[in-house]
C-alpha cells in the first residue's frame, strides 16, 4: 500500500523541529508531516528551557556531548542571525566560592583547553572589577555563551521547513503507532496515516511513544522539576553575564544560577525536585497516572536510594525560599528574599534505566522504518541543528 507521506515526525519540540530542517534539506521534494499534540510548538521542555546557548565546557573531551554542543552553538548563532531572531552573546561566569570548588574548576579549565573553548581564568579582584555583585574566590570566564528565545528559535525553525513544504500539524495527539513490512501506521485520534518512515522526538512522552510502537525499551522517563525566580525588573542589572556555580561532578545537574534572558529579566536558579507529572508546571500539581508508573518502575527506586542525601537537599529548596535564596547568595550576597519573585518551572525528560542508571547520553531505539530519540541530554537546545543532522543520518543509513 502506497504511504500518504514519506516521513512523519512525532514532536514539536526544537529537537523534532530541527530533525525536519535537516530532513527537508536533505530530501528535498520529500513528502514531510511534524505532529504536535498541542495547539503550539514549543510548549514543553523547549518553552520552558533557560535560554542559554551553551559554549560546551562541562564535557568529556572527544565525546559526542562536546562536538555537537561546539557545532551547535555556532549554528544556532549562525541561524538566529540569518532569520533575524534576538540573540546576545553575554558570556558565562563559573564562580568558586570554597577550596574544593577551586580544585574542581582546574578540572573544567582543563577541559576546555582540550575542547579548544576560550576561557579567562580570573581570581578574586578580577571577578570583583567584572561583577561587583558577584563573591567568590576565583572564576572562569566563558566569553562564546549566548542568550536566546528558543520558543523564537522554533518558530523561525517553523516558517523555514513550511517553506520546504513539511506540513505541521497541531492539536495531533498519537494514539496508536503499527509497523509493518512496508511502513508505519500512525493513528492521530479517529484519523490516521501511512508513512514510509517516522521519527519520534517526544521528550517527556518518548518512552510511552516507544512502547506504543511496539518496541521494547530498557528505561523510563523521571520527570524532575527544575523550579526557579524572576529578579524583580529593578534588579535586572544585577549582573552582566550569566552566573553558574562550579558544578559538583557526582551530581547530574549543573546547580542554582543567575541567569539573563533575552527579554531583560534575570532568573534565578534552577533546582531539581522530582516531578509528580510529566507536563505539571504549576507547583503542587499531581498526575496520578504519572505517579503510578513512576513508582512503578524498579529504577525509579534504586536512583532515590542512590542520590537520596542530594535529593533531599534539593526538596528543602523547593518547600523553603530562604534555603533557595542561601544556595544564591554563596556567590551573589546581594540578593535578599523579597528578590525571589514570580516562581516558575520546567520539567527535564529524564532518563532512567531499570537498573537506576541516570542515561545522560543520546538514547535511541530503532527498528527497520522507525527511529525513536528516547533520550537527548542537555544541551540539547544548544545542539539541536547538528543533533538533527545525526538523526537524519542514522535514519537514511
Amino acid at each position: 500500500m502506497q504511504a500518504d507521506v514519506d516521513y512523519c515526525i512525532i514532536g514539536g519540540g526544537i529537537i523534532g523541529l530541527a530533525t525536519a530542517f535537516a530532513l527537508t534539506d536533505r530530501e528535498r521534494g520529500a513528502n514531510v508531516i511534524l505532529l504536535e499534540k498541542e495547539s503550539e510548538l514549543a510548549k514543553h521542555q523547549t518553552g520552558h528551557n533557560s535560554g542559554v546557548i551553551h559554549a560546551g565546557i562541562y564535557y568529556q573531551p572527544g565525546s559526542l556531548k562536546a562536538r555537537l554542543c561546539r557545532e551547535g552553538a555556532q549554528a544556532t548563532k549562525e541561524f538566529c542571525a540569518k532569520k533575524n531572531v534576538p540573540f546576545e552573546v553575554c558570556g558565562k561566569l563559573l564562580v568558586a566560592t570554597s577550596d574544593i570548588e577551586l580544585e574542581r574548576m582546574d578540572g573544567l579549565r582543563e577541559r576546555a583547553q582540550a575542547n579548544d573553548i576560550e576561557f579567562h581564568q580570573l581570581d578574586r579582584a578580577q571577578l570583583g572589577l567584572l561583577e561587583p555583585d558577584v563573591s567568590g574566590l576565583g572564576a572562569l570566564l566563558v566569553p562564546a555563551t549566548g542568550i536566546v528565545d528558543y520558543r523564537q528559535v522554533c518558530a523561525a525553525i517553523a516558517d523555514e521547513i513550511a517553506s520546504r513544504g513539511c506540513v505541521i500539524r497541531y492539536d495531533a495527539k498519537v494514539t496508536s503507532i503499527k509497523e509493518d513490512e512496508g511502513g508505519v501506521w500512525v493513528e492521530i485520534g479517529d484519523t490516521s496515516l501511512r508513512a514510509s518512515k517516522l521519527i519520534a522526538c517526544a521528550g517527556l512522552q518518548s518512552d510511552r511513544i516507544a512502547k506504543a510502537a511496539g518496541l521494547k525499551i530498557n528505561h523510563s522517563i523521571v520527570p524532575f522539576r527544575g523550579e526557579y525566580y524572576t529578579l524583580p525588573r529593578a534588579r535586572s542589572q544585577i549582573v552582566k553575564h550569566l552566573i553558574y556555580p562550579i558544578p559538583d561532578p557526582d551530581l547530574p545537574f549543573l546547580g542554582v544560577h543567575l541567569t539573563r534572558m533575552i527579554d531583560g529579566n534575570i532568573t534565578l536558579g534552577p533546582n531539581a525536585v522530582l516531578g509528580l507529572a510529566r507536563e505539571g508546571y504549576r507547583k503542587g500539581t499531581v498526575d496520578i497516572a504519572d505517579v503510578v508508573e513512576m513508582v512503578t518502575f524498579a529504577g525509579f527506586w534504586r536512583t532515590i536510594a542512590t542520590n537520596f542525601h542530594a535529593g533531599i537537599d534539593e526538596l528543602k529548596s523547593s518547600l523553603s525560599r530562604r534555603c533557595y535564596l542561601e544556595r544564591c547568595r554563596k556567590y551573589c550576597p546581594q540578593l535578599v528574599l523579597s528578590d525571589l519573585t514570580t516562581p516558575a518551572a520546567g520539567i527535564r525528560a529524564q532518563a532512567v534505566l531499570s537498573d537506576g542508571t541516570l542515561v545522560h547520553d543520546f538514547l535511541f531505539v530503532q527498528s527497520e522504518h522507525m527511529l525513536h530519540v528516547c533520550n537527548a541530554p542537555s544541551p540539547a537546545a544548544t545542539s539541536a541543528i547538528p543533533i538533527g543532522k545525526m538523526i537524519v543520518d542514522r535514519l537514511l543509513q
